[in-house]
């Protein structure tokens, strides 16, 4: 895998814009909408059950994030996800706080038992999932590194037929036989909130136009950790990272790409 390969996913993104479902969190709506139309995907940010079938059979991808969740939205959920399976449609698991609660751990085992195509999350969210942490996360945040979720993540992805993302300083993505490490980002990142849950929406996104989930996902992450870092150089804080985030995306070059972000095979 290249960042030729990579660049090349970015730019059929951005060809074809792509129709993405989200059922995400109210914290992070209008981020995350304005991201992918900045990738040059089409974002569609439905969660009422009565459409999230509809919408599910129309849209290239499905993105679940389950940062605020509550029964209802829970129960969109599950439509979105049997639908995409069904359908055949690649779908996303964002198991936003995953053993913080015991809600929000079962709420993410059931959308797991549905087969997601790729799971997004923080190094403490992915143990949590996979079984592996003696504690959970900080609220959302995670207490731990990406690199002591790998294994974990490893074995899970090759246990459950999916591909783990795991993000933080060096994301790594792995379908349990290849694992890909990303080197992109800046650390004043971590001070927007919900820049997970854009990683998460841009993987979808590269979902709806490359079958090849490792690739797709590690040039969704690949996108946002070099536009992140980018951004970072011309910020002056976190409220001016996130306009020129979105900038960086509308505009990210093969050049940017190179610059920034740094892709191998662990």
């Amino acid at each position: 895998m290249t960042l030729d390969d990579i660049f090349q996913v970015i730019e059929r993104v951005g060809a074809e814009g792509p129709l993405v479902q989200n059922i995400t969190n109210y914290v992070v709506m209008n981020n995350t909408a304005n991201a992918l139309l900045a990738f040059g995907a089409s974002p569609a940010m439905v969660h009422a059950a009565d459409e999230v079938e509809d919408f599910a059979a129309i849209s290239s991808a499905v993105v679940i994030n389950i940062g605020t969740l509550s029964s209802e939205w829970v129960a969109s959920m599950r439509l979105a996800a049997l639908t995409a399976g069904r359908l055949g449609k690649p779908w996303v698991l964002d198991p936003v706080g995953a053993g913080a609660t015991r809600y929000r751990t079962r709420a993410a085992a059931d959308l797991l038992a549905l087969k997601p195509t790729v799971v997004r999350g923080n190094a403490s969210e992915v143990l949590a999932i996979a079984g592996f942490s003696p504690s959970g996360p900080k609220g959302v945040d995670s207490v731990h590194a990406a690199h002591e979720a790998a294994g974990p993540a490893r074995a899970f992805a090759s246990a459950h037929g999916t591909v783990v993302a795991v993000t933080g300083a060096t994301d790594v993505v792995t379908d349990g036989t290849r694992t890909v490490l990303i080197e992109s980002g800046h650390p004043l990142m971590a001070r927007v909130t919900g820049l997970g849950c854009t990683a998460t929406a841009l993987v979808g996104a590269c979902l709806a136009v490359e079958g090849d989930a490792v690739l797709a996902t590690a040039a969704a992450l690949a996108a946002l950790g070099a536009a992140g870092k980018a951004a970072a150089e011309v910020a002056g804080g976190p409220g001016s990272l996130q306009v020129a985030l979105l900038d960086m995306l509308y505009g990210l070059d093969f050049e940017t790409l190179k610059t920034h972000a740094a892709v191998r095979l662990a």
